[in-house]
């Protein structure tokens, strides 16, 4: 897995934590760690985890190299 697609992948994990305790607590974790949810910094982290989303979306598009492999071996 290249770096990029795991740098991503945890993006989007903590996104989807975040969104499970606001959820289950009321709690935006962004936005307490860094100032409110206007704060700069909290919307560059809800940027990036919305352009590591889009990022993971092509996953779904790629080939794993193992599977061309064994396809081609089949």
């Amino acid at each position: 897995m290249k770096l990029i697609d795991r740098i991503a992948l945890a993006l989007v994990i903590i996104g989807g934590l975040n969104w499970g305790c606001v959820g289950i607590f009321g709690l935006d974790l962004v936005a307490a760690l860094f100032g409110g949810s206007a704060s700069g910094i909290s919307r560059l982290v809800y940027i990036l985890v919305c352009i590591s989303a889009l990022w993971c979306v092509t996953l779904f598009f790629r080939e794993d190299a193992v599977e061309r492999t064994a396809q081609s071996n089949a």
